[in-house]
């Protein structure tokens, strides 16, 4: 008897040995992405963009206590305080910008060099800088200072006045510190807001020819800023400032608060937000 060849069963061909996966060690995945967004967030803090807080009230009325804001990093060029911890990678200053007079600009201040301080630019390579009596002199002539209204900002655990005499009393009845307040206008036509509360020891100082490669930088709270104006001591003000030590330039307000808010209080950090500073731009 013969078999039909439609009956003879057709053999399965033989299954492909399995290919062994390489297991992923979740151990290592995870240090591994760590440090790529470490190096990310290097780049970007060093050569672009870095956070800054505002510590203090000597750049009232522009820059508050409590503010905190983004200062873009390749306007000046690039130095080892460029970089976190200031790694001496960079040797001197490469891509090297010229600061404007009237730029806001971040800085590490002498005489240690270890601490990030925010003045304006007043003076330039070769520009004579004197206080004469609370008026700005530049090159032998002063600087126009135009009265404006007072500035008043909150009493707030950020904001104390700076004397009994300029507490006062919001319209809506809450404590205030209000100031006398000036428009000065830099040959150029760089305008911004100051505070001169009246006579004090800061508005006399002797006339400094701004040398090279240097910067003189003054707060615009003028009888509350340790600056260029005083000796470069430690406690004390900055000197004239080297160009090499500008970290940048200030650019946009990221977030400001008034320092009433406790992490444990969720709902106190909306309540202590200043909603209308952030975005402004320097």
């Amino acid at each position: 008897m013969t078999t039909a060849m439609s009956d003879v069963p057709t053999p399965l061909p033989a299954e492909a040995p399995p290919v062994p996966r390489k297991r992923e060690k979740k151990e290592d995945s995870f240090p591994v992405f760590l440090l790529k967004l470490a190096l990310i967030v290097a780049i970007f803090r060093s050569f672009f963009f870095s956070p800054f807080n505002i510590p203090s009230e000597s750049m009232l009325p522009g820059l508050q206590n409590g503010d905190y804001l983004l200062a873009a990093k390749w306007p000046y060029g690039y130095s080892k305080y460029s970089l976190p911890f200031s790694v001496p990678l960079i040797p001197g200053r490469v891509f090297a910008g010229q600061p404007e007079r009237g730029d806001v600009v971040i800085f590490k201040a002498p005489p240690g060099n270890d601490t990030d301080y925010i003045k304006r630019v007043i003076g330039l390579p070769g520009d004579t800088v004197q206080m004469i009596g609370g008026q700005l002199q530049l090159n032998g002539q002063p600087v126009p200072k135009v009265r404006l209204a007072d500035f008043e900002i909150a009493v707030s655990p950020n904001t104390k006045c700076l004397a009994l005499q300029f507490q006062a009393r919001g319209k809506d009845g809450a404590p205030v510190c209000r100031y006398p307040q000036y428009r000065e206008t830099l040959p150029g036509g760089r305008s911004y807001a100051v505070l001169d509360v009246g006579a004090t020891a800061q508005d006399d100082s002797l006339a400094v020819v701004v040398p090279e490669g240097s910067v003189f930088l003054m707060g615009d709270n003028r009888d509350n800023s340790m600056d260029s104006r005083f000796p470069a001591v430690e406690g004390g003000g900055i000197g004239i400032v080297p160009q090499a030590n500008l970290v940048g330039r200030a650019a946009i307000m990221m977030f400001s608060t008034d320092g009433s808010s406790s992490w444990v209080l969720p709902w106190t950090w909306f309540s202590a937000a200043r909603w209308d500073r952030i975005g402004n731009t320097f």
